[in-house]
């Protein structure tokens, strides 16, 4: 199963949000954690904790075929992602902020197998939705495309 590019764009387009948002506050953790935890906190109160817990693992399974670092990182009872941290970390100090690109490129990953099944299983129109409500107007644009985001 491929990521869609729409999914995989708009991951993007989080983690460039997030990181931006974290120069500018004293906001803490990795932006993917941010993230996740954003999206776990707007759908936990949609689908309820089980039924966000149930979409992030198979979103982590998913991503583990693509990122096999992945395997350390969890999806916790009530939905909380852990082991992610400590990844990012390790890559930072193994390759001395050589590949910094790789742990970003984790996170999208992650975020957008999370994203590709809301869009399956919500459609487009109802993940747009709780994402604006999440991030209002940080990332969508409705006058521009049809389906609501920036080109």
């Amino acid at each position: 199963m491929t990521i869609r590019l729409e999914s995989r764009e708009l991951a993007r387009r989080l983690l460039i949000y997030e990181i931006t948002a974290g120069k500018s506050s004293e906001t803490m953790g990795s932006p993917t954690l941010r993230v996740y935890e954003k999206l776990r906190r707007s759908l936990g109160s949609f689908a309820g904790v089980a039924g966000f817990q149930s979409l992030a693992s198979r979103a982590l399974v998913l991503a583990r075929s693509e990122a096999p670092s992945l395997h350390a990182a969890q999806i916790a009872a009530d939905g909380s992602l852990q082991g992610l941290g400590e990844i990012e970390h390790q890559i930072d100090i193994d390759t001395e902020h050589a590949d910094e690109d790789r742990a970003g490129e984790q996170g999208i990953l992650l975020i957008a197998r999370l994203l590709g099944l809301l869009l399956v299983f919500l459609g487009e129109a109802l993940t747009l939705s709780l994402l604006r409500v999440t991030w209002p107007g940080a990332v969508f644009d409705d006058s521009n495309s049809g389906s609501g985001r920036k080109a």
